[in-house]
């Protein structure tokens, strides 16, 4: 029998209180979690129980025991839960986390030539980076695990729009992998699913600057002249949206992307999908935490040649450069 008197479900079911507080995400996104989760053959404890044990382990980051003690419940019985909706939250990716329709893609090009500050990015339709998830390695292949900041960690592969929505995510390759690494072993690379033709992506000094596979801009290594300090700047503004995509994230999940979760490094992957599907149902019910300053992680340094299999983009990185030099327009 569940105890509603325990603080943090008296805070869920009195009806009025912030769940932001301990759960991090308002009532209403709650909601639309609820209505997007499958209930219908629920047993036990019931969806809405199961779902705040969640999250609120989630908002935590702490320990199971930790967490049964906040509910009254069994350790084994929190565990069940956590993992349990953990997998419902993760079925509900294909869903929430998508790649855009055809009809979209003008809205997206136009976004990113708003942000960028030029029409030479309206053919952009997305942002590319990777963050960093840290974890306590398994012994036997710690060093896999420990990336250029010296901690361990897991890959966090993100693709994001206009609006920092996730439109794809790839996660899992261990932290000492390099960013172009994970990409050229991501599905949106090997599989050409994004962008479609016509169209590219933007990406830090980290990635190759690329035509095919896909359409990956980069900036300039060291520019040369005034044209490519201009393309470096507007790319730069365009391209920052998937850093404020991670710090609204990290905002929200303190305690999951600052320290390393006390769960097995296998698991990690599953949670930092649950976060970004969250993610994207919070951006539609206007559920915003805005990313303190000083999120952000700094960019790749060291830039990287395109893979033996692919084509470099810097002829057509050029030509999207001299378009910078256009009469300038108002988008705001």
């Amino acid at each position: 029998m569940v105890n509603q008197t325990v603080p943090v479900l008296a805070l869920y079911f009195d009806g009025g209180s912030d769940l932001r507080v301990d759960f991090r995400l308002s009532r209403g996104t709650f909601q639309s979690l609820m209505a997007y989760l499958d209930t219908a053959h629920d047993h036990g404890w019931g969806p809405v129980i199961e779902a705040l044990v969640f999250l609120f382990w989630l908002a935590s980051g702490t320990s199971y025991r930790v967490v049964c003690r906040a509910f009254a419940m069994p350790r084994s019985t929190m565990h069940m839960l956590v993992h349990r909706t953990s997998k419902k939250v993760v079925a509900l990716l294909p869903q929430v986390i998508r790649l855009p329709a055809e009809g979209d893609l003008g809205r997206l090009g136009a976004g990113f030539s708003r942000l960028a500050g030029s029409a030479a990015f309206s053919r952009v339709v997305g942002s590319i980076d990777g963050c960093h998830m840290r974890v306590k390695p398994p012994k036997e292949d710690a060093a896999c695990y420990l990336n250029r900041k010296l901690f361990y960690s897991v890959q966090f592969q993100a693709v994001v729009d206009h609006a920092a929505r996730f439109l794809d995510v790839f996660i899992g390759f261990p932290g000492s992998a390099h960013d172009s690494r994970v990409l050229k072993h991501s599905p949106i690379y090997f599989h050409q699913l994004y962008p479609p033709p016509g169209y590219s992506i933007i990406g830090d000094g980290g990635y190759p600057c690329l035509e095919q596979p896909i359409s990956l801009m980069t900036p300039f290594t060291m520019p040369q002249n005034q044209l490519q300090v201009r393309f470096n700047s507007h790319l730069s503004r365009g391209r920052c949206v998937v850093e404020r995509a991670f710090g609204i994230l990290k905002t929200r999940w303190r305690s999951i992307f600052f320290k390393a979760l006390e769960v097995d490094v296998l698991y990690v992957p599953e949670v930092i999908a649950c976060c970004a599907v969250l993610h994207n149902i919070c951006l539609s019910n206007g559920d915003l935490l805005e990313p303190e300053d000083g999120e952000d992680e700094p960019a790749e340094d060291q830039p990287q040649p395109a893979p033996q299999d692919a084509v470099c983009g810097a002829e057509a990185r050029q030509r999207m450069a001299r378009l910078c030099f256009a009469p300038e327009h108002d988008y705001a």
